[in-house]
């Protein structure tokens, strides 16, 4: 199973005042959030009502070419998607975007998140005669809305009641023949904000740095549990669902999120940096150099280097041609990936005690092989520096990782039990206490769940994914 975390999607969606090559700024759009997801990724196009997608397994650039993309066509809307997956995840029907035709026109649906009560929603619409064709969530969302739809007079208000039988999080963008709606959980666990063009178009993104990919200027952050509908009329704001716990993943500060991104008023490349200004304050070690694992570890290793005045160095270079090592069918060929992403510098390590900060550590086993490699490159001594709490419990809110017993630091081991594994001299986290410092005072409350098991929803019914991806494949 996988030896780092990954997040599931990134969205993506634009509504543009007149016709044009608008899947162009959605592939833009893609790309900027492409760390999001690596597996399948989509695009669908709505012109005067008339949908056309595209979608497939791969990387943005493999998927779509300029001819493909014209065979889109124009259009005044469109939303984009891209997607890791877990169990299950060779299911071409969960590559998104997910389009639906139903009696009252149709809709097209993005989706990011993992919702808690999932197997209900399935159940109650299979024992009515639905049909899954995937494992995904977004097909019980897009259900639901259909659902309500059918004795609502707007999708928006359909999309309202909906939110009432979601539970979990999901940062949503759908479209219709003639509007875009955005909407989010009530605890805005995953990240959603809108942005506007010059000319005048609106944007939806899971990220500001996608925002900034189609010339659009940040607006805001979409409220937890708002719904915003963009349309002929300009922009209208529903906040019926708003009000709740605020609870932002505090892994997108940590890992997920691109650095230059802005997130509920925090910048992500400084709370990376104050996470690496805390370890050096916490867990301080006398040493010759600091270095950080790409991408997510090089801010926090840099702000340890601030913090405690030992230098900071470029310890690896990352292949940025393959993609993140779990895609990889094999443990061997996931083994062999490894060390063609990541090469030390001999230069930086060699006959040097050495600090390496990384974000996480899920099993052990990626970061025992890169602790390995410095040895390898002569590194005397290595010290290794978390820029995180301990992961030791599961997350239902759209992480990949959903078994406690595949965590190495679940089953009781000790922090120094841990280094002696990884083959590291010395080992620390970032202490739990300390994670609110990360985010400035416009974020309200974040989620730290999988360091703490303390959920801000009950997921005492949560099934995880593989459970319908077992089913679905026999």
């Amino acid at each position: 199973m996988f030896d780092e975390l990954h997040e599931e999607c990134g969205v993506f969606g634009i509504y543009e005042k007149s016709a044009c090559n608008i899947a162009e700024s959605v592939y833009s759009a893609l790309f900027a959030l492409q760390h999001r997801g690596q597996e399948s990724c989509g695009i669908s196009v709505c012109d005067d009502g008339v949908f056309s997608h595209l979608k497939g397994s791969g990387l943005v650039g493999e998927v779509f070419g300029r001819d493909n993309l014209k065979s889109l066509g124009q259009g005044r809307i469109a939303i984009g998607h891209v997607r890791y997956s877990t169990c299950g995840g060779d299911n071409p029907n969960n590559i998104q975007p997910l389009v639906i035709r139903h009696i009252n026109g149709n809709l097209a649906l993005v989706h990011n998140g993992n919702l808690v009560n999932t197997a209900a929603l399935r159940k109650s619409f299979e024992l009515s005669g639905a049909i899954f064709h995937g494992s995904s969530d977004t097909e019980a969302i897009a259900y639901e809305i259909v659902r309500q739809r059918l004795s609502c007079k707007s999708t928006e208000e359909a999309v309202e009641k909906a939110m009432c039988e979601l539970k979990g999080a999901y940062s949503c963008i759908l479209m219709t023949a003639s509007k875009m709606i955005v909407f989010r959980d009530p605890n805005g666990f995953r990240p959603l904000c809108i942005g506007k063009t010059a000319d005048g178009a609106y944007a939806a993104a899971s990220e500001s740095c996608a925002l900034e990919a189609v010339g659009a200027s940040f607006i805001r952050d979409v409220r937890a549990g708002e719904i915003v509908v963009i349309g002929e009329d300009g922009i209208q704001s529903i906040t019926t669902h708003c009000g709740g716990k605020n609870s932002i993943c505090i892994f997108e500060y940590i890992y997920f999120a691109r650095p230059d991104s802005v997130i509920e008023g925090t910048s992500v490349h400084r709370a990376r940096l104050r996470s690496g200004k805390i370890l050096a304050q916490t867990a301080p070690i006398d040493a010759d150099i600091v270095i950080g694992v790409p991408d997510s570890g090089l801010d926090a290793a840099l702000g340890y280097s601030l913090e405690s005045g030992i230098p900071y160095g470029m310890g690896f270079i990352k292949n940025k041609y393959i993609g993140r090592s779990f895609i990889q069918p094999s443990q061997v060929q996931r083994d062999n990936s490894v060390k063609i992403k990541l090469n030390v510098i001999k230069e930086t390590v060699a006959d040097k005690r050495v600090i390496m900060i990384d974000d996480s550590i899920v099993r052990g086993t990626t970061c025992a092989r890169i602790v390995r490699l410095l040895r390898e490159a002569g590194a005397k001594e290595v010290h290794v520096r978390i820029s995180s709490p301990p992961f030791v419990h599961s997350c239902y809110f759209g992480t990949d990782i959903d078994s406690e017993d595949r965590l190495i630091a679940h089953n009781c081991r000790t922090t120094a039990e841990i280094a002696e594994y990884i083959g590291a001299d010395t080992l620390a986290y970032m202490p739990v206490s300390t994670l609110s410092s990360l985010l400035n005072d416009k974020c309200f409350g974040f989620c730290d769940g999988c360091f703490t098991g303390n959920y801000p929803v009950d997921v005492s019914n949560a099934v995880y994914k593989n459970k319908f991806d077992s089913k679905i494949h026999g």
